[in-house]
């Protein structure tokens, strides 16, 4: 079978989506599928080029067993709506005219980048082959809470789009039972939505010990490190944890914040550091996706936040599954399916968003004198083994066969 998968974000890029599709696609061909991604050059979160790539009209290469066609696009950084429109837009013209050219039995269009899933659709159109809408994100609903845009007129039109999307695509991946539920709603028949969610690769996510180095390098020494590792954009809702890191300077000298990651929000984030003497938070720009590992390993806690909204209780957030394959307890800023998940697992304490009270106490279970973290870790082994994703991945590669 051939598969065309249209998605904005591939590797060497390290954020959710590229991992995702890379990591099924990299499953669907060990498994005999003929797999073409058409991505643009790798350039997020910073909106700058890596190394080694240039953003030209049409290249290719081959990633482990992948087919991967990068073509042009408007490049910006992850910040700006005008400027980030036009990135999406322009990736999504290109990519439709990429994949006229490529010879497929399927095509698949991943959001949250909207215009992407219209490429992915209008290419089916014209090529008349089936086509299958991945939502990864409730595109525009998520832009709207977290305040990205307020133009009704404008709103109302990329919510036509976003049913006239769903009803034409013949099948719907989505990544909670909440997003199946939200869709239904909008009269989508249940049968048309099937749910995978994310996951993790176990045999790449392993427990190790702490890098010496990094500990050396980062002054940890006798320190208990709490990490957020991700994007750091506006729904990730960090400045509140910076309050709360203020608020445990000189509480609790034992625990150090660390960001790692790239984003709208992190210069802003650095410069209310340095303003408010917030001095137990450590900013470490993205890494090489090989180096995660070791940051992912040097963490005693997994922080995973968002802003507080109606929207963020439908999602689950994948870097959960990370922390959970490296044994690592997960301190959660987040309600709704997200919250029931690490709640049956106990693979860690939730705290209510944007409520400092609720943190402290979450937090105190987590890192408290008496604290015992095995219960937890014991939580996390079980999640990791449940959503390991080349279950996850072959059991999506027969759905696409049955399509």
């Amino acid at each position: 079978m051939k598969i065309l998968f249209l998605t904005d974000n591939f590797p060497p890029e390290i954020n959710a989506p590229a991992n995702r599709t890379y990591e099924h696609c990299r499953e669907w061909v060990k498994k005999g599928a003929e797999v073409t991604i058409i991505t643009c050059a790798p350039n997020f979160p910073k909106g700058a080029v890596f190394e080694g790539y240039k953003n030209k009209l049409y290249q290719k290469e081959e990633i482990d067993g992948i087919q991967v066609i990068r073509v042009w696009s408007y490049i910006s950084a992850n910040s700006g709506t005008i400027r980030r429109i036009l990135d999406y837009l322009s990736f999504g013209f290109s990519a439709f005219w990429a994949g006229l050219l490529q010879k497929t039995d399927l095509i698949i269009g991943t959001s949250p980048q909207f215009f992407t899933a219209v490429a992915a659709w209008q290419l089916s159109v014209f090529k008349r082959k089936k086509w299958v809408m991945e939502v990864r994100d409730l595109w525009p609903e998520s832009i709207i809470a977290v305040g990205a845009m307020s133009n009704k007129a404008v709103i109302a039109v990329l919510e036509w789009l976003e049913l006239r999307m769903y009803r034409s695509a013949d099948k719907l991946v989505v990544v909670t039972d909440t997003f199946k539920e939200k869709i239904k709603a909008k009269g989508i028949p249940a049968k048309k939505i099937k749910v995978y969610k994310n996951g993790v690769i176990l045999d790449k996510y392993r427990p190790a010990a702490k890098n010496p180095d990094l500990v050396k390098q980062y002054n940890l020494e006798g320190k208990r490190v709490i990490s957020y590792i991700g994007t750091h954009g506006m729904a990730h809702g960090l400045s509140f944890i910076l309050d709360c890191a203020n608020t445990l300077q000189l509480k609790r000298p034992d625990l150090v914040f660390m960001f790692v990651g790239d984003g709208a929000q992190k210069n802003e984030l650095m410069e209310k550091a340095g303003k408010e003497s917030i001095t137990n938070v450590i900013f470490v720009d993205s890494v090489p996706k090989e180096e995660v590992l070791d940051y992912l390993n040097l963490m005693d806690i997994a922080l995973v936040n968002l802003k507080k909204s109606d929207t963020f209780k439908t999602v689950i957030p994948s870097k959960i599954f990370e922390a959970a394959a490296v044994e690592k307890p997960i301190l959660l800023g987040l309600e709704g399916e997200t919250k029931g998940m690490i709640e049956a697992y106990h693979a860690g304490e939730v705290f209510e968003p944007e409520n400092q009270d609720s943190f402290m106490e979450a937090l105190e279970r987590l890192c408290g004198v008496t604290c015992d973290l095995e219960p937890y870790i014991e939580g996390c082994r079980k999640l990791a083994w449940d959503f390991q994703r080349k279950k996850i991945a072959a059991s999506l590669l027969e759905e696409l066969k049955l399509i």
